[in-house]
């Protein structure tokens, strides 16, 4: 499974597999001397003893996958072994030509291209913190990480360009273009013009540190300026091994052996820059497999490509999920190659899981997660039986996170009650670029205060919602996730939003913005979610929309949106239900 090490077994009971238990296939995975051991850092973390330490170690093993395709595009295919060669001739040319050093800052801004993977890898091979920037950013914002991070090199794609020109030229910084076309600004060069790669030359000799900081990842930003979260290469390391990790305890539970069978076949939809899209790509790397890429998000599209690729994983926002099964039993396709369906980046509704296995049975294993720009990713799991059984719940964590829920003092609760996620993991970032104010409110000791309230059970997790988006009506708390989840049930229901609305007297008033497939009624959707929540829980404002909810590269909904357009609807108080 990794770098040598023996692969578990399987329980046998009459010479057929039994699936292990999530705890016991833990307890397997990280004994002295498994895949997954954990020993303890000098800060007191756990940490994955036989791990990579560094992202620079972690990618050098690829170059053993060789002529096995990597990266999958419109443009054509890249084996590992194309990518190697390519990106360690980059790193040389960063090193050599434009006199970059370990510590300076390489930024990575442009859509999912092969040449994404070839930027920021370069940048590690050759000791830079990559900077990968949100490729749908205007040309402020990207001029605001800019200025932040004072890059000393910029890697783009041509329609980048255009948005960073102006700065790069104030700032005097050089870059790379690829898939331009055209006159380039003074400062930049073609990659195109770069010539082939030396498949013997290998990566410039630097040194890099487990400590030394590896990358810095903007926030998403919806409530505020974004700020770079910076992770180490211990942490980016650890973020790499958790996919894995959680890889193989599904396959225990399914009472398989990890590791044994072809490699995946992924189609990833999440913007690369977004720690999703990281978790996807490091359990695709790690076992050798492919990751074939969209260039823009298109459900009927997507159903080509699995099918032309025979993709078994797929990965993406809850949103591009149901529609994928929605044009999947539009078509009468069934998925036939499809083993693993991953769905991350914001809360997925407790329907899809049912939806999945109504139709597909127990051949495609569902999986959802919980992670966030610093932890570097997913620290938490939920697949498979586990999943179908609870739902609503992030499941468990990954051996190197140690997971807290805790009251406004600090003080941990029982499990059952509600509080605070505090998370302490060897993928946690170490605070946020030049802003020791956010760093010291964020970070308690090692423990990183998520901002999400969530519920313990029994090892598994479920996160209940935002602290800013719960809704105080009359003194009582209602958790917003729990009311969409209600409202997602629904058949007439394509997304929702719940948000709190300003009132004279409760202080808050629930309100839920709604995306329809068919046509409903306000007072359909208050009756309908009268049949499962307390009356105070029911929705007083109801918006009916056809047009999608609006969310930000990330999938993520930006319910400030929301909350002005409802507060402008509100003319008039809602009457009660009949």
């Amino acid at each position: 499974m990794l770098w040598g090490s023996p692969a578990p077994r399987t329980r046998r009971q009459g010479g057929h597999p039994v699936p292990y238990t999530p705890a016991a296939a833990e307890a397997l995975l990280t004994a002295p001397g498994a895949p997954f051991a954990v020993e303890r850092g000098p800060d007191g973390v756990p940490v994955y003893a036989g791990g990579p330490r560094t992202l620079r170690e972690f990618v050098e093993v690829t170059w053993a996958y060789g002529d096995r395709p990597f990266l999958v595009a419109e443009s054509g295919t890249h084996t590992y072994a194309e990518f190697f060669a390519a990106a360690s001739a980059l790193a040389r040319r960063l090193v050599e030509v434009y006199g970059l050093r370990p510590g300076d800052r390489a930024v990575v801004a442009m859509r999912n291209l092969p040449e994404w993977h070839i930027a920021f890898w370069a940048a590690q091979l050759a000791g830079l913190v990559a900077v990968p920037l949100n490729a749908w950013w205007t040309e402020a914002e990207l001029a605001y990480a800019l200025d932040d991070c004072a890059p000393g090199v910029l890697l783009v794609d041509g329609e980048r360009l255009a948005r960073v020109e102006r700065w790069a030229r104030g700032a005097r910084v050089p870059g790379v273009v690829f898939e331009g076309a055209g006159p380039l600004p003074e400062g930049f060069e073609a990659y195109e013009d770069l010539g082939p790669a030396d498949p013997a030359a290998g990566p410039p000799d630097v040194t890099v540190s487990p400590e030394d900081d590896a990358t810095i990842i903007y926030t998403s930003g919806t409530t505020g300026r974004p700020k770079g979260a910076v992770a180490t290469h211990l942490a980016q390391a650890g973020a790499a091994m958790n996919p894995r990790f959680h890889a193989a305890a599904s396959a225990l539970c399914r009472g398989l052996v990890p590791g044994q069978g072809p490699a995946p076949v992924s189609l990833v939809t999440y913007p690369f820059f977004h720690v999703a899209g990281f978790s996807g790509f490091y359990s695709v790397m790690g076992s050798g497999g492919t990751l074939v890429m969209m260039r823009k998000w298109d459900a009927g599209r997507a159903l080509a490509l699995i099918r032309e690729h025979g993709v078994t994983h797929y990965a993406g926002v809850p949103t591009t999920a149901l529609q994928l099964l929605d044009e999947a039993e539009r078509a009468g396709d069934p998925l036939e190659s499809l083993r693993m369906f991953n769905t991350g980046g914001s809360t997925a509704p407790p329907t899809l899981v049912g939806r999945l296995t109504e139709r597909y049975g127990e051949r495609i294993e569902p999986r959802n997660g919980y992670g966030l720009t610093e932890t570097s990713g997913g620290v938490l799991a939920n697949f498979g039986a586990e999943y179908r059984e609870w739902p609503g719940s992030v499941g468990r964590p990954t051996p190197t996170t140690e997971v807290r829920v805790v009251d406004r003092s600090g003080a941990d609760v029982p499990d059952g009650e509600v509080g605070e996620l505090w998370l302490r993991a060897q993928a946690n970032v170490r605070g946020y670029w030049n802003d020791p104010a956010a760093t010291e409110l964020a970070f308690v000791d090692g423990w990183f205060r998520t901002g999400d309230l969530a519920v313990a059970r029994d090892g598994r997790f479920a996160v209940v919602d935002r602290i800013k988006d719960v809704v105080i009506r009359g003194g009582e708390n209602v958790y917003c996730v729990e009311v969409e989840s209600v409202l997602h049930g629904h058949p007439a229901v394509r997304d929702v939003a719940v948000v709190g609305v300003p009132h004279g007297l409760l202080g808050e008033e629930v309100a839920a913005v709604v995306q329809v497939a068919t046509a409903v009624t306000p007072d359909d959707l208050r009756r309908y979610a009268s049949r499962v929540l307390a009356a105070f829980k029911v929705p007083a404002h109801v918006l009916v929309r056809t047009v999608p909810l609006p969310r930000n590269a990330t999938g993520k909904i930006l319910k400030r949106e929301l909350r002005a357009e409802v507060s402008a609807s509100l003319s008039a108080p809602t009457p009660p239900l009949p």
